[in-house]
């Protein structure tokens, strides 16, 4: 953090308490609580803000900008939006998971909720509104995926006996866009928002604005055509993740990507990939523009 504080560094950090989980984990296993839920409820919310609320203080002691990932629990946000109202140049991302899933995807039966297994965990749904009302309020800045796509065969399978051997992610890099717009439908935020906290604030946070995250003069051609009106279901059959399930699966929204042009070209056309290898090209990034 002091290095970062010199050179103009940006620091993420994954807040959890992780000494203290490893000794909750290590007594739910002791009384036979082996289920995949058990991971939720070793990995408590308390422990997320209490993490949350360390590393602020660290990165104040050191005039350290903080950038807090896969933000899930209530308390944490409160911790995040004080520091803020502090006038401190601290932030925080959250993640699909967090904002559509919950506890009862980890408590499906039949093991089926190792599917759901990722740190930090899914919480109770009660937590779902201080999400979405620090991302209106830009408490939160930005939803990422935190995009982990183990195998529920062969992988995901390692836990069965001992939830603490759940290899910890969920699949969703293909899902954000269309899950955030249906979030535009359902009124958590504005269309405006659902830009600004999937597209603008990424690029400006992480050293890339000018040329990502801007339809402007100087701007690389990248452009989405979005079909506000189609209508999907989300699925393991039809997505295109090399993961043998979907978080999502049978969930119904509205909205899907019909164009996408990158740097002026053609990656996909009428909902197909017409992409070619090769295209893709290194962009140094700068400093965070997010940070006034």
């Amino acid at each position: 953090m002091q290095r970062a504080s010199s050179n103009g560094g940006l620091i993420m950090m994954h807040a959890e308490n992780g000494l203290a989980i490893d000794v909750l984990v290590e007594q739910a296993l002791q009384r036979g609580e082996t289920d995949p839920r058990y991971h939720g409820e070793v990995r408590k919310a308390l422990l997320e803000a209490e993490a949350t609320h360390r590393v602020i203080k660290l990165a104040q002691v050191a005039g350290a900008p903080v950038y807090v990932v896969h933000v899930s629990a209530q308390e944490a946000v409160a911790e995040l939006a004080r520091a803020r109202d502090e006038g401190l140049p601290v932030f925080g991302e959250t993640c699909p998971q967090y904002l559509f899933l919950s506890t009862d995807n980890l408590a499906e039966p039949d093991f089926e909720g190792a599917k759901y297994v990722c740190s930090t965990p899914l919480r109770p749904k009660e937590h779902q509104a201080a999400l979405w009302r620090g991302l209106r309020t830009n408490d939160l800045q930005v939803v990422s995926t935190d995009h982990c796509p183990f195998c529920f065969v062969g992988q995901k399978e390692l836990g069965r006996g001992d939830f603490s051997k759940i290899p910890n992610g969920l699949p969703g890099v293909e899902n954000r866009m269309d899950l955030l717009h249906q979030a535009v439908l359902d009124g958590h935020i504005s269309r405006r928002r659902w830009i600004e906290i999937a597209c603008a604030t990424p690029a400006r946070m992480f050293g890339l604005y000018g040329k990502k995250g801007t339809i402007a003069p100087g701007a690389d051609a990248d452009v989405v055509i979005y079909d506000p009106h189609a209508e999907q279901v989300m699925s393991a059959q039809t997505h295109h993740m090399n993961v043998d399930y979907s978080a999502y699966e049978g969930k119904r929204v509205t909205g899907r990507v019909e164009t996408v042009m990158s740097r002026g070209e053609l990656v996909i056309e009428g909902r197909e990939f017409v992409g070619r290898a090769g295209h893709g090209a290194y962009l140094a990034r700068g400093t965070s523009q997010y940070l006034g």
